[in-house]
């Protein structure tokens, strides 16, 4: 299959806003290439328009497609070209690497032509905005397959990989998706939760009775135990067993032979209080954990043991299991209540101990893996600050034509300037969108083809969920979850919130 194939079903994708047509246009992309007898390139195309790369990361970023060759006039890249050339500049190490590379990535767009070069270079840079979710994706697997839906997601969820769900799916046909089962030792997509305003909708929208549990601000861990291998992963289905060994230890401790279970890993202070997240979340960036904090880990959830599986039944018979095995000290904080008050107070004190917010879930769930399910819920609460928009880049796919990511600044009292948090496009409406297009270009002091600098005069209220230490930008922070409430056209630069409000987050 051609590459120009690709782009070009990326470019109606992105679009459309309606789901059917999405997901057919999907469907006869992956037909082709099913037609063609080549399950490498339907397992790639659906890696690429889910916006992922099949190598995770290559070394590859925004500042390496800025300045890019002419396209080339006829199209010529195959989708397993393109791949193997993925793979290639991923391999790239030793000294000449990042001039290597360069040189790769240089080869590879001079063959490309102007619409493929355009979706390679959203592909790369993580801008692939085209509404093309797991969802929609699974579906449209289904819909090329001629399979039911929920076979399919059923599939997905339990290999944990829609992109080899969907190669067999196409190629080997019904009888061939009989091969996922859940299997100890292969990673399964996490289950996700939806948004709860607070506790009390929370119980409303649970049927009145909710298991409460602390939501900590560590990092989420899949375990596999077969019985004296135990595997870790991360919530994106990285292996990362060899980063942490006290999970390891602490799962090896387990009176089971056989497990599967979802549990976090957290760095916590001598007081038992976390650590910024960005201290956990160092284990999971090093090779090896020497000079680093210690992890501790939290069992919440439990998918198999010793023979068993468990993820069909409901959230308090798998409890139980949970119960019977790990010792209390090794698990999450849980309170099971109607009572919103009891509610709130659960919610108090973890907020009080450090932690994000409570996870509710439903006692009756089952565990929906790979899917952001209704039986659970996340109550966190939301910050807010008042920041200065220091630039915009250029939209794509619906949004190509507007101006969309905006670049945050927040106010440094001593130099009177301000110091860039981060970039966000969550949050905007399509009148937002068309409102700051015509904004931005009126307060438009430089454009480099991609990014829009602006003077820093519109005041943005931005919600976000922490902060973190980062070396990425000026300030040393950056916000986690930033999202856009609000222009704010009350409020003038000087009245925005400094960094040092933002570092104090850290605390």
């Amino acid at each position: 299959m051609l590459l120009a194939d690709v782009a070009a079903a990326s470019a109606d994708i992105a679009g459309t806003s309606a789901r059917l047509a999405k997901i057919d246009r999907i469907a006869a992309l992956l037909s082709a290439a099913a037609a063609e007898g080549d399950a490498q390139a339907v397992a790639v195309t659906v890696s690429w328009l889910s916006g992922e790369l099949p190598q995770r990361q290559i070394g590859v970023g925004w500042a390496a497609l800025r300045s890019l060759p002419a396209p080339a006039e006829d199209p010529e890249l195959t989708v397993d070209g393109v791949d193997a050339r993925f793979t290639r500049i991923g391999t790239v190490s030793g000294k000449g690497s990042q001039a290597l590379r360069a040189e790769l990535v240089r080869d590879l767009f001079a063959t490309a032509t102007d619409a493929e070069q355009i979706f390679l270079r959203r592909l790369l840079g993580g801008e692939l905005r085209q509404g093309a979710l797991t969802g929609v994706m699974a579906d449209a697997v289904a819909r090329a397959a001629g399979m039911p839906a929920a076979e399919v997601r059923r599939a997905a969820m339990l290999a944990g990989d829609l992109p080899a769900v969907a190669a067999v799916a196409l190629t080997g046909g019904g009888t061939a998706l009989a091969e996922f089962q859940l299997q100890v030792g292969r990673p399964v997509g996490p289950m996700l939760a939806q948004t709860a305003t607070g506790v009390a909708d929370a119980l409303e929208r649970l049927g009145g009775t909710a298991i409460l549990e602390a939501k900590l601000d560590g990092a989420r861990v899949q375990i596999h135990r077969k019985g004296s291998e135990v595997s870790v992963f991360t919530r994106s289905l990285d292996d990362v067993t060899h980063r942490l060994p006290e999970v390891v230890e602490a799962t090896l401790a387990l009176a089971a032979t056989d497990l599967i279970a979802d549990a976090e890993a957290i760095a916590l202070r001598p007081d038992n209080r976390p650590h910024p997240f960005q201290v956990t979340a160092a284990r999971f960036g090093r090779k090896t954990p020497k000079d680093l904090e210690p992890l501790s880990v939290f069992f919440f959830d439990l998918l198999h043991v010793d023979g068993q599986d468990l993820l069909d039944l409901p959230t308090e018979q798998r409890l139980a299991s949970l119960d019977a095995l790990v010792p209390q000290d090794r698990r999450v904080d849980r309170v099971v209540t109607a009572d919103p008050a009891v509610a709130q107070q659960f919610l108090d004190r973890t907020l009080a101990a450090g932690h994000e917010g409570v996870m509710a879930k439903a006692p009756t769930a089952p565990y929906e893996a790979g899917r952001r399910g209704a039986g659970w819920l996340k109550v966190k609460p939301v910050h807010t600050l008042d920041l200065v928009v220091l630039a915009v880049e250029r939209g794509s796919g619906r949004r190509t034509g507007k101006l969309s990511n905006i670049h945050l600044g927040a106010r440094d009292p001593e130099t009177g300037g301000f110091v860039m948090l981060g970039k966000t496009f969550k949050g905007m409406t399509d009148a937002m969108l068309a409102w700051q297009t015509e904004r931005f270009h009126e307060l438009q002091v430089d454009d480099d083809g991609w990014v829009v600098t602006v003077r820093p005069e519109q005041v943005v209220e931005i919600a976000f969920d922490g902060v973190q230490r980062s070396s990425r930008y000026p300030g040393g922070v950056a916000l986690r979850f930033a999202r856009v409430l609000r222009y704010r056209d009350d409020k003038t630069p000087d009245q925005t919130d400094t960094i040092d409000t933002v570092r104090a987050f850290l605390t």
